[in-house]
């Protein structure tokens, strides 16, 4: 067993046991900080498949976190008001139950991947990166001028969503929620990298042209892996938006894109559990170095530059060494 290995055990290890003390304890905002940092690393997760899998840098899976977090603001405001979203040609009623808008969420995230990295993947370099921006600056500006949902000051919901057999009200029983899904997110990234279609992107991005000669269209590859990106992507903003019950325009900010990135750069870009060391060291500067000084993002900024001068691994890659990425 690989030192990564070990160190992916012991975070996960870590993340659990964590919130099990706080609710023994009786500390609920711990366990609502764990289930913070859970749905920010199961972000984190979907963009590092993109661009540690396929080496697309995209600053604007915000987009996806944002469209999963207006499918349950979406659904749930209808169904506490007691209103169809959709009356013709049929009526849709909305939803309270998590199962459901989490399949919407999955749906929508992946069909606007699908749609913006069929333009943008026709492109590279700098140009794809402003062309995933800018698209997710034209999902963040459209729902600014939603009126219908609550525009700039976004939507509440007054209610938490249900789960079938559990209390999402309560803390523990939330945060199990966002653990499994997180867990289940990096069991997937973990196997899609060793097979076959990993693989095979993997040497698209390397060697492009080689992997043409043998038949292999790079483009479909990560056309594909852009769009399972943006799924998991936008399941997080749907449980992140249940976790704050309330979604806003700000899911859709490029500072949110940028917020993304930073957790996977921290973590260390291609390293299975990057996103969630990256999201937990976030979550603790801001709520540490935070209660020092409203200024905290300049000390978060130095720990960025010094990572990417010095530990191009990230936080994993100087914990494991020189280990091979643990995939």
């Amino acid at each position: 067993m690989s030192r990564e290995t070990l160190i992916n055990i012991a975070l996960a290890a870590i993340l659990l046991a964590v919130p099990i003390w706080a609710h023994f304890a009786d500390e609920p905002f711990i366990i609502t900080l764990s289930t913070k940092v859970a749905i920010l690393a199961l972000a984190g997760v979907g963009l590092n498949l993109a661009l540690g899998l396929g080496g697309l840098v995209s600053f604007g899976h915000a987009a996806y976190f944002g469209i999963g977090g207006y499918a349950m603001g979406i659904l749930a405001s209808h169904a506490q008001d007691y209103t169809p979203f959709m009356e013709w040609p049929f009526v849709i009623e909305g939803t309270n139950q998590m199962p459901i808008i989490w399949l919407v969420a999955v749906v929508m995230s992946g069909l606007a991947a699908l749609a913006i990295g069929a333009l943008s993947l026709r492109t590279s370099g700098i140009f794809f990166i402003m062309i995933t921006l800018a698209f997710g600056q034209m999902f963040y500006y459209f729902a600014i001028s939603w009126t219908a949902y609550g525009g700039e000051d976004g939507v509440s919901i007054y209610v938490r969503n249900e789960f079938p057999g559990l209390n999402t009200l309560d803390a523990i029983q939330f945060f199990a929620l966002a653990f499994t899904a997180l867990m289940l997110a990096l069991i997937f990234s973990s196997r899609l990298a060793k097979s076959r279609f990993g693989l095979a992107l993997t040497a698209a991005r390397q060697a492009e042209q080689r992997v043409e000669t043998v038949g292999i269209k790079p483009f479909q590859l990560r056309l594909t892996v852009f769009v399972i990106s943006g799924m998991i992507t936008g399941l997080a903003g749907a449980l992140m938006a249940d976790l704050n019950r309330f979604v806003s325009p700000v899911m859709l900010s490029w500072q949110t894109s940028g917020e993304i990135m930073i957790f996977v750069i921290l973590g260390g870009v291609a390293r299975l559990f990057g996103p969630v060391a990256g999201a937990a060291m976030f979550i603790l500067m801001e709520h540490i170095l935070g209660g020092f000084s409203e200024f905290w993002h300049g000390w978060l900024g130095l720990v960025l530059l010094l990572i990417v001068l010095f530990a191009r691994g990230g936080l994993i890659g100087v914990l494991a060494g020189k280990e091979k990425a643990d995939g």
